[in-house]
């Protein structure tokens, strides 16, 4: 067991903020806007209208699509809009905007009790489909197409290393509920038909080691393990590399080398999908930073607003010059906080310009620290060159889409050099030309057939 990866970086990692504050939960807003995107796939098409009545669980959203995760009513009331809303990850995304009745009721036959040890995997699958559950590190992908792999694994890992900066839910999450993360980790074992779980904390952690130890004492073929704190221990291939020793080939997926990761957010919402039948409408949701008066954990409803949970934690000490969503190193800046509260809102980061530490960028001095820090082994410092020059062939070569944006380049270097944008950029351009291509191949050789039935047709 290697329990590190190659790169990385130190950076300070601000827990001191809200790793000591249990878990409260706020209150159910007024208001609630609920996005019709908060996974990673294809947006859900709204299911109600203006002037419906909802209750809290009642699926609200849905796609044919199979990448998707269905969304719900997060409190019961009244649909007073269906229309784009402001988006914390994009400029606006059509939204069913719900005013709360402040009664809080249940859809029918919710909750829904279940004996998950009475369950197949396929039961399983089915109810944490039906619940919606998405990865709650930041990724989103739906947690019914992650456990259901299309290649045999025997490994399930709990990735409990929660290395972005000022972020303490996953912390609190460990000591709080621990008994419903041994259950729900026994139960994604169940679905995927594997005996062997690891679960992954960084050692600046010691107390959830400790936590987590006691509570899986006596539970066959689940370990804890304390890795080296070093970002990104939590990005996927990196905690696969650090507690099993494989290693995901470039482009590969974790599935390739026998392992299925979940976040420790994710598997506790597994737990109340399958033994309760409640829908995912509700997450832990650290609110931090040296601008935040009383930085705190919060257990908060989906579609509430940032501001509503900075107002909770008694707004601002100053005047912040970064309101994140996240964490500093991947999470992404807002510019206002009317945005709500969506499934992978791990984090609100409030920070002055002291701690922002932003500078004007200049040109790449070729000093090499990006090299050395990326986990990826990559050259972040050409690949930016190139998508500067637009040179898209080029990047793709130096393999630009290995890339897991974690922003250590950014961290270490000293020309503050905007390296992930630049190489997101390059991301997408890449996924265009491709796109491109496959759709001139595919008229190619439509255009083949057709030729040759015609040339049949004239025999």
């Amino acid at each position: 067991m290697m329990k590190s990866f190659i790169g990385g970086v130190h950076p300070d990692d601000g827990k001191i903020y809200a790793k000591d504050k249990a878990i409260e939960t706020l209150a159910v807003p007024e208001e609630v806007v609920i996005p019709m995107s908060q996974h990673f796939g294809a947006p859900c098409t709204p299911t109600v209208k203006v002037g419906d009545h909802v209750k809290k669980g009642q699926l609200i959203g849905t796609s044919d699509a199979f990448l998707h995760a269905d969304i719900h009513a997060s409190t019961s009331g009244d649909v007073i809009k269906v229309a784009p809303m402001p988006h914390n990850m994009m400029v606006k995304c059509m939204s069913v905007v719900i005013k709360s009745d402040g009664l809080d009721e249940w859809a029918d036959g919710l909750p829904e009790e279940h004996d998950w040890n009475q369950l197949d995997s396929k039961e399983i699958i089915d109810l944490i489909k039906r619940a919606g559950v998405v990865g709650c590190g930041g990724a989103t992908f739906p947690a019914h197409v992650k456990l259901t792999p299309n290649k045999p694994v025997d490994v399930f890992i709990v990735n409990g290393a929660e290395c972005e900066p000022y972020l303490t839910a996953d912390y609190r999450g460990m000591l709080e509920c621990s008994d419903r993360l041994v259950t729900g980790v026994q139960i994604c074992m169940k679905a995927l038909g594997v005996k062997t779980a690891y679960i992954g904390v960084e050692d600046n952690k010691p107390e959830a080691v400790k936590v987590l130890k006691e509570a899986f004492t006596g539970i066959e073929g689940v370990s804890v393990e304390a890795l080296p704190t070093k970002y990104p221990q939590g990005a996927e291939k990196m905690l696969i590399k650090a507690v099993t020793g494989r290693e995901v080939e470039p482009g590969g997926l974790p599935m390739n080398v026998g392992c299925v990761v979940s976040n420790v957010g994710t598997v506790l919402a597994i737990t109340d999908a399958v033994c309760h039948g409640i829908p995912f409408i509700e997450r832990i949701t650290t609110v931090t930073g040296d601008c935040i008066k009383e930085p705190k954990n919060l257990l908060v409803r989906i579609g509430t607003s940032y501001q509503a949970c900075v107002d909770y934690c008694g707004g601002f000490s100053k005047q912040p010059d970064r309101v994140i969503s996240g964490g500093p190193m991947m999470g992404l800046a807002q510019f206002s906080l009317d945005v709500p509260i969506a499934k992978g809102a791990s984090g609100i980061t409030c920070l002055s310009a002291e701690k922002c530490e932003v500078g004007e960028e200049s040109p790449c001095i070729r000093c090499g620290r990006c090299v050395v820090a990326c986990p990826m082994g990559l050259i972040p410092s050409q690949l930016s060159i190139f998508s500067e020059r637009s040179a898209w062939e080029k990047c793709m070569e130096y393999g630009v889409m290995n890339c897991v944006e974690c922003g250590s380049c950014v961290y270490t270097c000293p020309a503050k050099r905007n390296i992930v944008q630049y190489i997101r950029n390059a991301k997408g351009q890449c996924k265009a030309l491709q796109a491109a291509a496959k759709a001139k191949t595919e008229a190619q050789k439509a255009k083949a057939e057709t030729s040759l039935k015609d040339t049949i047709q004239r025999m």
